[in-house]
C-alpha cells in the first residue's frame, strides 16, 4: 500500500500559523508586484477563483481584499524538513515530490503502526501536533491512485482505496483525473470517445500509442490496474538555489546585488540546515525579453557561508555585462558535500581564516534568528534599494 501526503495550501497555511491574525483571511502568497505569480492561495481565496500560477494582477482583481504576502522560502523549507522527518518515522521508503508532498510505501508496516487507515490517521495527527498544519492523505495499492485519493477530500482529508475496491475505482475514473493527462491529451481522448479509464480498454495499446505516443502505453497499463512506478527514496540534493522576479526591469548592478545578498543568505541557511557545503556558486539572469543566461564559478574553499556565496555571486555579476534589462536574478550553490568532511587547508592563503570567521558569524546569526525569528537581525546592505532601482537605472 502506498500513501500520498499533500499539505493543504502549504505556503498560505504556514503564514497563518506564524500569524494567527490571518486566520479566516484570504491569504495569497507570491510575487507581490503585478509582474509576479501566485505561489499559493488559502482556501478562502480559492473561493474567489484565485489559483496557483495565476498572474498576481489577476488575483488582485478577483480578490481585492486579500492579504498578499511575499514568499518566505527559508521558513517553508524549515517546516518541510520537519514534515519529511515525520514521514521517515513511519517508513524507510519516502519519496519527496516537492516541498509539500511525498509518497510513502507502507507495505509491511502494519505490524508496527496498524492498518493503512490507522497509519494515515497517525501521520495526520503527528503533523498537526508537531507543526500545527493539516494535510490530505490518499492511500491505495498504486502511486497514481494514492495521488488521486489525496485530492478527493481536501482540505484535511483521508481517503483509502483498498485493493478490492481498486478495479472498480479505476473502471469509473474520469481520464482527466489521471496524472499526466493534460489539455492536449485530454482533447485527443475526448475525440476518441474516452471519458473514463474503463473506456481506455476498448482500444488496443498500439492505437493509443499512435495517438498519444509513449503515454499511450502507460494509460493502457493504468486501465488494466498496472502501475510499474515504485516509491523511490529521496535522492541526494545536488544543488540549492533562490531567485526573484524584480519589481522593475533594471541594468543597475548595485541594485541587483541587494537581491543576490538576500538569496545568498537563504541558500547558505539551507545548506547549514542540510549540513552541507558547496564547491560551486552560480547565478541565473533572465532578461526583459525572457532570454536567460547562467554563470558559475568554483569557490576557493567549499563553504556554507552567506558572505562567501555572495562574494562569488557578485563577482560573476560584475563580470557579466547585460545589453538588456534584467527581469529576474537568482543565486545557487552546487557540488554539495557533507559539512562534516574535513576541509583541506591552504598554508599560503588567508581564505581558510576568512571562511572560518564568516561561518562563525553565520552560526551566531542562526542562533539569533532561532530565538527572535528571521527578521530578528539582517544585514544593512540588504535593506538598500528595496523600493526599486535608481531613476537613471545605471545608464
Amino acid at each position: 500500500m502506498i500513501i500520498h501526503v499533500d499539505m493543504d495550501a502549504f505556503f498560505a497555511s504556514v503564514e497563518k500559523l506564524d500569524n494567527p491574525e490571518l486566520e479566516g483571511e484570504c491569504v495569497i502568497v507570491g510575487g507581490i508586484s503585478d509582474r509576479g505569480v501566485v505561489s499559493a492561495a488559502s482556501y478562502e481565496a480559492r473561493k474567489f477563483g484565485v489559483r496557483s500560477a495565476m498572474p498576481m494582477y489577476k488575483a488582485r482583481r478577483l480578490c481585492p481584499n486579500g492579504v498578499f504576502l511575499a514568499p518566505r522560502g527559508w521558513r517553508y523549507k524549515e517546516i518541510s524538513g520537519m514534515i519529511m522527518e515525520i514521514f521517515g518515522s513511519f517508513s524507510p521508503l519516502v519519496e519527496q515530490i516537492s516541498i509539500d508532498e511525498a509518497y510513502l510505501d507502507i507495505t509491511g508496516c502494519d505490524h508496527l503502526f496498524g492498518s493503512p487507515r490507522e497509519i494515515g490517521s497517525r501521520i495526520k495527527e503527528k503533523i498537526k501536533f508537531e507543526t500545527g498544519l493539516t494535510c490530505s492523505v490518499g492511500i491505495a495499492p498504486y502511486k497514481f491512485l494514492a495521488k488521486i485519493a489525496s485530492d478527493m477530500k481536501k482540505p484535511d482529508g483521508l481517503v483509502v482505496i483498498s485493493p478490492e475496491e481498486a478495479p472498480g475505482f479505476i473502471e469509473a475514473l474520469p481520464v482527466d483525473k489521471v496524472p499526466g493527462v493534460g489539455r492536449v491529451s485530454g482533447m485527443v481522448l475526448s475525440r476518441m470517445g474516452i471519458k473514463t479509464l474503463g473506456d481506455v480498454k476498448k482500444f488496443g495499446q498500439d492505437i493509443l500509442v499512435r495517438r498519444l505516443g509513449k503515454f499511450g502505453t502507460r494509460l493502457s497499463e493504468l486501465a488494466e490496474g498496472i502501475d510499474r512506478s515504485r516509491v523511490e527514496p529521496v535522492r541526494t540534493v545536488k544543488s540549492v538555489s533562490s531567485e526573484k522576479t524584480l519589481p522593475a526591469d533594471t541594468k543597475d548592478k548595485e541594485y541587483l546585488k541587494t537581491f543576490l545578498l538576500e538569496q545568498a543568505e537563504d541558500v547558505a541557511r539551507e545548506l547549514r540546515q542540510k549540513k552541507m557545503r558547496a564547491k560551486t556558486v552560480f547565478i541565473k539572469i533572465k532578461h526583459s525579453d525572457f532570454s536567460q543566461v547562467t554563470r558559475q564559478a568554483p569557490l576557493d574553499q567549499r563553504s556554507n557561508s552567506a558572505e562567501m556565496l555572495y562574494e562569488a555571486g557578485a563577482a560573476l555579476l560584475d563580470a557579466y555585462n547585460p545589453d538588456r534589462r534584467v527581469r529576474l536574478i537568482g543565486l545557487g550553490a552546487s557540488e554539495l558535500v557533507d559539512a562534516s568532511v574535513p576541509v583541506q587547508q591552504n598554508l599560503f592563503s588567508d581564505v581558510p581564516r576568512k571562511w572560518e570567521k564568516w561561518e562563525k558569524i553565520d552560526s551566531a546569526l542562526d542562533a539569533i534568528r532561532r530565538k527572535y525569528g528571521n527578521h530578528g537581525i539582517s544585514r544593512a546592505a540588504g535593506r538598500k534599494n528595496r523600493q526599486g532601482p535608481p531613476e537613471k537605472d545605471g545608464e
